[in-house]
């Protein structure tokens, strides 16, 4: 990871450990926690317009960063609890979806890939 993946990855361990939580830590107790807070993310957005959605009120925006901020932070710890490198898997995936949507293909277009590539 980089540093400040790395830094914000040792701070959310030290705050769980200080609190004993490490107990509550697990991977499928961690990814049902960032499955909750990505609902609380969409619910943000939940029957705006799309135009509504790009200029938030100031207090929508402070709900939204919060939300966001509770998503990469179990995103950040699962990682962390199931050493993965998420710099490294985002490259990767970044890698395999230019294979899988070519720019001359894809291009303007939206649809989804119907191959049996790793997803």
């Amino acid at each position: 990871m980089n540093s400040d993946l790395d830094d914000l990855s040792k701070a959310l361990r030290d705050f769980a450990t200080e609190r004993d939580w490490e107990q509550f830590h697990n991977p499928k107790n961690l990814a049902m926690a960032l499955a909750g807070e990505a609902g609380e993310l969409v619910a943000e957005f939940q029957w705006l317009t799309p135009a509504e959605a790009a200029d938030l009120s100031p207090e929508a925006h402070a709900r939204v960063a919060a939300e966001m901020a509770d998503v990469l932070s179990y995103l950040v710890r699962l990682a962390d609890v199931l050493d993965i490198d998420l710099v490294s898997a985002a490259s990767d995936k970044i890698a395999a979806n230019a294979t899988r949507y070519p720019v001359a293909t894809a291009r303007g277009n939206a649809d989804k890939a119907r191959d049996t590539d790793t997803q």
